[in-house]
């Protein structure tokens, strides 16, 4: 039967109201079984996500309070170091710091 004789038959707002039909259930069923599940998934790696996130927020802290640490004992040592020590002390912060690189969006190293 092609749809001009449904139409003829039953009438176009009951031909029209069963096609809305599958079509929403076409729809439900699409969502359920296609999207939930990615839904979740992508849910589960969201919540990891965050998770190191808040690691990382709690290491930068950490770091940051060892840091304001040694520079406070820094500045206290260098009131009662002679230019010796101070020039050994600065010699041992110039080895061992870390050295910090720019970088631009596609990786490479900016230019100073």
């Amino acid at each position: 039967m092609n749809i001009g004789e449904m139409i003829k038959d039953f009438g176009f707002p009951i031909v029209a109201a069963t096609g809305l039909g599958y079509f929403v259930f076409y729809i439900w069923k699409w969502v359920t079984q296609t999207i939930n599940p990615v839904v979740g998934q992508t849910m589960k790696t969201l919540i990891k996500l965050v998770d190191r996130i808040r690691m990382l927020d709690n290491d930068m802290i950490r770091i940051n309070m060892k840091l304001s640490m040694v520079l406070e004992h820094k500045g206290v040592l260098d009131k009662t170091l002679n230019k010796e020590q101070k020039d050994a002390l600065n010699d041992m912060i110039n080895r061992y710091q870390s050295h910090n690189n720019t970088f631009d969006s596609t990786g490479k190293e900016k230019n100073k």
